[in-house]
């Protein structure tokens, strides 16, 4: 049995594809990016994602604690990823400023949910019981290391933020202030789509691309605009699918539920599914 065992941990040991150094020593990768994620979250609102029951004291050195905790798994991602001192203390400095900035937006969106709900009783329910603000509040942090080019992180925390809450926001996506999503299971939203501020989407909404551009090897051509673009003040209802790049819904726009759309609206409109066909009607 032993000698058994030996071949097949060398089979094993020769299969699958080893394509980059980061892949090569990415042993643990996805653990520590989970526990770097919950760190972070804790040093942004303790006693939201804080471990300790009872009093609990908020207090500088409680999230000073969680910082260093999740600077030192940073530290250790960027030196096997960028391989670079330099550019791992740049990258470290510039992504700790930012997380007040950060907050600042989280707030907005717990805000949007409280006036957005008539059945939110508190804001301390939004933060503790509504798959939203655990979804946007992962994604708003790995939207940062996104921007700052950190390889595969980012996708992981957005990952486990969907495993968790059932809502799926690509870290490349661009998303403004005041953002709910109400219910939220389903909802999808793709790495070009661009999102205004006041938006509001419930759940089963997909924002996504309508096709793959190809190149003449017919590999899928990356780095294009593939995904809508959401003005400010916009409701979008359940079940309702907008695709393309170039599509663009205006402000002030209000789509009903189930729609698919492929094509752009303009400000002020509102959609609704009539005999299986978009009926555009003037905002009320």
């Amino acid at each position: 049995m032993n000698a058994c065992i030996v071949c097949v941990a060398e089979a094993l040991n020769g299969t699958g594809t080893y394509c980059s150094d980061v892949l090569m020593n990415s042993a643990g990768l996805k653990r520590e990016t989970i526990r770097m994620t919950h760190l972070l979250r804790t040093a942004l609102y303790p006693q939201i994602f804080g471990e300790n029951t009872g009093d609990y004291e908020l207090s500088p050195i409680t999230v000073s604690y969680c910082l260093q905790q999740a600077a030192d798994i940073l530290k250790t991602l960027l030196k096997t990823m960028l391989k670079d001192d330099v550019k791992t203390e740049t990258f470290m400095r510039q992504f700790f400023a930012d997380l007040p900035r950060i907050k600042a937006k989280l707030e907005t969106d717990i805000r949007a949910a409280y006036n957005g709900d008539p059945a939110a009783k508190s804001i301390e329910e939004i933060m503790l019981a509504y798959p939203a603000f655990e979804a946007i509040s992962i994604y708003r942090l790995a939207h940062r290391l996104y921007e700052l080019n950190l390889p595969i992180v980012p996708r992981i925390m957005t990952e486990y933020a969907h495993k968790i809450s059932g809502i799926d926001i690509h870290p490349g996506a661009t998303i403004g202030d005041y953002f709910f999503i109400d219910h939220g299971t389903g909802v999808v939203i793709g790495e070009t789509c661009v999102i205004g501020d006041h938006v509001k989407l419930y759940q089963g909404v997909t924002l996504g691309a309508k096709s793959f551009k190809l190149d003449e090897d017919g590999n899928p051509v990356k780095g294009i605009k593939r995904h809508p673009q959401i003005g400010n003040h916009v409701i979008i209802y359940s079940g309702t699918t907008i695709l393309g790049g170039n599509t663009v819904i205006g402000d002030n726009c209000v789509i009903g539920g189930n729609l698919w759309l492929t094509h752009s609206v303009d400000s002020g409109k509102i959609v609704l599914a009539v005999q299986d066909s978009p009926k555009f009607i003037d905002a009320l």
